[in-house]
């Protein structure tokens, strides 16, 4: 496209392609839907070979590739810091009379500056500058910065260093709680390694990269030094030490949450409301969540420590939040809070005094693990929402009122009354509160199907025991909603608590039970938290359960008991014999395109049925969250004997084009019910929006030391503009990986890119290619090229 700028990025500061050759230049022209190559006219081929610096031919411009390099990710700079690229790290050449001296003077680490600052770049960066203290607080998948004085400097042609992190009492690598962090030329993400970005004599800065699954906690810190002579090994153990968290800011950890108003409202908000009283009546109090404020951090790893998980086992969120939902009571574990009911605190504290989790967090760690008392439920969310907060997790507490409580696992509350309709009292040990306040806790859920993760129901009242011990959760919250309670942890309970029918009993004379009235609306009503940057209630009943009373809401319950202890509930279908299944054309919907799937209704019976099928497409990320539904709709369904109907399910493009995540995946869920039957009819299918391939054609023969080309060609799928678009290019043993930014291409316009190289190594070697976007990801392609030896 004339007039259009391209930048070549070389991406060795990150080092995600090590070891290849770098490229000669590269040639890109964009070609839009309809428009013919220009031709240069004679004017400017004469301006041009008189003077080529200064008209270089638009579609075949050379670009040299310099030692300059450009951050993908910049970090932010301090206002003291230079937009210059860092310099590389310079080796000493010393003079020849000292030279002797330099290598029997063995290296070893003076100092260690964490680089902690509240105000550093560090906790800044991190989102950890609202923490009390001066301690290096850090999150994890994300990389950090610290530096070191040495006896003398660095020569990394004879030096050797590598830095050790440990956390629990038995550090093991295997467990990922002894951390060996080696010193590389290229940092790569999802591992722990370092690299030095700045020498200065003999101090130098390095540049510390983790994993988005490290073990979160309390970190110890070793620097190692020898020489690669073989030499004894000096060690520097530093005074201060790290805490890893988890991170909702980073894509790759499972506690990743995409919106940053969220992240503001759910991680970073110190202050909240909860909800009481009577759905008539809802009240609402402040609560100080504290979760930055001094000795809180000390706490809340103080509580990891006391639980029963192993160091090596906080990695995983979903253990974590099981783990604190069982130390904020003191039910079984001496945990943080001891539960009373019974109206008389008089050797403690009254549940409704407290309106802060600071004093009793910090009381509990100073008073090293003894219970603090009394809490109630809204105490036990309200700590439990500065625990996670701390640690996180994004997490806001919940209030459900007329609330189940199921005792039996029976899925529904049960009422009794004997022959003369007189109360049971025995027997009658559901009941429903006024309210009862939980927290939900954001995270993927990977050991979940698809479509589970999000948000995840916590609840650290100790009610009932889950596996022994008073816990609860985390439940999938869509889990709940729909009826699948057999999805772990405690989903049943959850399920009650928010949905569950009223049943009563009369006994018979022969001491048998007969159902004789059913409130089907009677639990579960007005969900509240507090608002996004409001002090405003926000109702999530509907995250919760479906329309109360709706078909949707009716299968969800009848789902579910029949995992209870009273599967038989509710009566079972007269029959079976409609079956449901969704498929798909050749390899699916392509990008750009209205998605089309076909919705196949199958009668297996000899009579007509009826049905109504009620389908929902919500954007899904890789991880299974589900973001939002996008389309929603009602398709009746009228089979003949043994038809087989075939229903076409269009998505149009303009519904789904700015609502899609990385992974262009979507899932449609079908439900209804039989008619004559009563059948539930159900199906859940994930599909994706297929991107187009780059196309790479090797120009040229491919022998070791000689330049040759490869062709990439790229046309958008789409009607609209593509922002910002960046090639990323590399090939092991051709060329060294780089970046290529191309800018804006239109609605079908066709990119083709030329790299020219020179290949180092013989073999069979692989190109590869990848476009990157907003709008469109998960482009790539690659080519095959045998290169032949000199």
């Amino acid at each position: 496209m004339p007039g259009e700028r391209l930048t070549v990025r070389g991406t060795s500061e990150i080092g995600r392609f090590p070891g290849a050759a770098p490229p000669t230049r590269v040639e890109l022209s964009i070609q839009r839907e309809g428009e013919k190559k220009q031709e240069e006219g004679g004017c400017r081929q004469w301006f041009r070979k008189m003077c080529p610096c200064c008209c270089k031919r638009q579609n075949s411009t050379s670009y040299d590739v310099t030692d300059k390099v450009e951050m993908t990710k910049p970090v932010t700079p301090t206002p003291a810091a230079s937009t210059d690229p860092a310099p590389e790290p310079t080796k000493p050449k010393p003079e020849n009379g000292e030279a002797k001296d330099m290598e029997e003077a063995k290296l070893s680490v003076l100092s260690v500056d964490l680089l902690s600052s509240k105000t550093g770049q560090n906790r800044v960066e991190h989102h950890t500058d609202l923490f009390h203290g001066d301690e290096l607080i850090i999150r994890r998948g994300q990389t950090f910065q610290i530096e070191m004085e040495l006896s003398r400097p660095f020569n990394a042609d004879t030096d050797k260093m590598h830095m050790d992190l440990k956390t629990g009492s038995l550090p093991v690598v295997s467990k990922g709680t002894h951390v060996i962090i080696p010193l590389v030329e290229h940092l790569e993400d999802e591992r722990w390694e370092a690299k030095i970005t700045k020498q200065d004599g003999n101090k130098i800065k390095l540049s510390v990269n983790s994993p988005a699954r490290a073990v979160i906690g309390l970190y110890g810190l070793t620097v190692t030094t020898s020489s690669l002579k073989g030499d004894s090994a000096t060690t520097h153990n530093s005074s201060k030490n790290i805490v890893m968290l988890f991170n909702p800011w980073c894509e790759e950890d499972t506690v990743f949450l995409d919106d940053e108003e969220q992240r503001k409202e759910y991680v970073l908000n110190d202050t909240g409301r909860i909800y009481y009283g009577t759905e008539k009546q809802i009240g609402a109090r402040t609560w100080n969540f504290g979760q930055f404020h001094d000795g809180v951090l000390e706490a809340c790893l103080f509580i990891l420590e006391k639980s029963d998980i192993p160091p090596s086992g906080r990695g995983d969120p979903v253990n974590v939040v099981r783990v604190i939902s069982a130390m904020i009571n003191a039910q079984d574990d001496f945990g943080v809070l001891v539960g009373n009911w019974s109206g008389d605190y008089s050797d403690g504290v009254s549940p409704s005094a407290w309106s802060s989790s600071v004093e009793i967090l910090r009381k509990y760690h100073s008073s090293n693990g003894t219970p603090v008392s009394y809490g109630q439920c809204w105490v036990f969310s309200g700590v439990t929402t500065s625990v996670l907060r701390c640690l996180g997790i994004p997490a806001r507490s919940v209030t459900n009122f007329q609330s189940a409580h199921d005792t039996d696992v029976s899925l529904t509350t049960d009422v009794y009354f004997d022959e003369n309709m007189q109360p049971i009292d025995y027997l009658n040990s559901d009941s429903v509160w006024n309210f009862h306040v939980w927290n939900d806790c954001w995270m993927a859920r990977p050991d979940l199907p698809p479509g589970h993760g999000g948000w995840q129901a916590v609840d650290s009242t100790p009610q009932e025991t889950s596996q022994g011990t008073f816990r609860c959760g985390p439940a999938s919250v869509n889990a709940i909603r729909s009826g699948q309670v057999y999805l772990k942890h405690d989903t049943p309970f959850v399920f009650a608590e928010v949905n569950s029918d009223k049943i009563y009993w009369q006994k018979n004379l022969d001491g048998t039970f007969s159902q004789i009235h059913s409130e089907k609306k009677a639990v579960g009503h007005y969900i509240s938290t507090k608002a996004i940057g409001s002090e405003k209630r926000e109702d999530i009943t509907h995250l919760y359960k479906h329309q109360e009373g709706s078909e949707e809401e009716r299968i969800a319950v009848e789902t579910a008991s029949r995992y209870g202890s009273k599967p038989n509930m509710y009566s079972a279908p007269m029959a079976e014999d409609v079956c449901v299944e969704v498929k798909m054309d050749g390899e699916g919907p392509r990008m750009g395109n209205d998605a089309q799937l076909s919705i196949v209704v199958k009668n297996l019976s000899s009579q007509p049925r009826q049905a109504t099928l009620h389908s929902q497409v919500a954007v899904m990320y890789y991880t299974g969250v589900l973001k939002n539904a996008i389309k929603k709709d009602k398709i009746p369904v009228e089979l003949l004997p043994n038809e087989e109907k075939t229903i076409e399910w269009v998505l149009p493009y303009q519904q789904y084009q700015d609502q899609l995540m990385d992974q262009a995946a979507l899932m449609l869920t079908l439900s209804g019910r039989v008619t004559e039957t009563k059948q539930v009819l159900a199906n859940q299918t994930t599909f994706r929006l297929r991107t187009p391939d780059l196309n790479i054609k090797p120009l040229g023969e491919a022998v070791v030391g000689k330049e040759m080309a490869a062709k990439i060609t790229f046309t958008n799928p789409l009607p609209r503009t593509l922002k910002e678009v960046v090639f990323r290019v590399e090939g092991l043993g051709l060329q060294k990986g780089h970046e290529v930014v191309v800018g804006d291409v239109g609605g079908h316009s066709t990119v083709t890119l030329t790299e020219h190289f020179i290949p180092s190594q013989p073999g069979p070697r692989k190109l590869v290619a990848s476009l990157d976007c907003k709008q469109l990801t998960q482009v790539h392609g690659v080519a095959d090229i045998v290169v032949l030896g000199q």
